[in-house]
């Protein structure tokens, strides 16, 4: 592209929402290094709570108790020059997290009102300042309403699972099949949880990204904030 970064005048907020599997964290944060931006992994926080109240044995249905150590999460991302840790409550969880047993259940904690309450203030309290790039499945439609970027990105299920699979070969003992079935049930439960549902904010760009390279998805997003910093972006 002509430019690769913004100006630190006038920073803006870019929200990148989408299902499971679509790609939303890689694109997120190569957006944001592009733009000289701050990248917050919202998916990762709540991942790091299901891993914390997994670890407590404590199962989502019991909403009571999981609220009860909701006050005592710590859930930090700190930038790594091999790419963005997670630490939650001083210990390093970014690899455990993005286990199958713990992406098997973030869904059903993330359903928790209390527990996306907290973590929506502190996702606010991070994006303040401007110059974010926020990724997950409500970011523009409640936890940054007002982004002035907003990105829908999705891709088939097949695509999806696919992706997915390469990413986890070698790692987790799973079939393409059974990925399939999983991105499909997730989606139906994001869909269709009343808090917070995934869905399409209605100013926000749609981007089907399954005959895409990253790159292009990328550099697609970028010119979508480049053009609204110079104003000329109309929804």
């Amino acid at each position: 592209m002509a430019r690769q970064h913004v100006s630190s005048i006038n920073k803006i907020n870019v929200a990148i929402d989408g299902p499971a599997g679509a790609g939303k964290s890689t694109v997120a944060r190569l957006v944001a290094k592009a733009l000289s931006y701050v990248y917050v992994d919202t998916g990762a926080m709540y991942r790091a709570a299901t891993w914390y109240m997994m670890c407590k044995k404590i199962p989502a249905e019991n909403v009571q108790k999981v609220l009860q150590h909701v006050p005592e999460l710590v859930i930090e991302l700190v930038p790594d020059p091999t790419g963005q840790k997670v630490y939650c409550n001083g210990e390093d969880v970014t690899t455990v997290i993005r286990s199958m047993e713990v992406t098997s259940n973030v869904s059903q904690y993330s359903s928790i009102a209390g527990l996306r309450t907290r973590l929506t203030e502190n996702q606010r309290e991070m994006a303040a300042r401007k110059g974010v790039v926020m990724d997950g499945r409500d970011i523009g439609t409640t936890v940054l309403p007002d982004a002035e970027v907003k990105v829908f990105m999705t891709a088939s299920v097949q695509e999806r699972a696919s992706r997915r699979f390469k990413e986890l070969s070698g790692t987790d003992d799973i079939t393409l099949e059974q990925l399939e079935r999983d991105i499909a049930a997730r989606d139906k439960f994001d869909e269709e949880r009343e808090v917070s549902p995934l869905r399409c904010s209605e100013d926000a760009i749609v981007l089907d990204t399954t005959h895409m390279g990253i790159q292009d998805v990328v550099d697609t997003i970028v010119s979508y904030c480049l053009t609204e910093k110079d104003g000329e972006i109309s929804q």
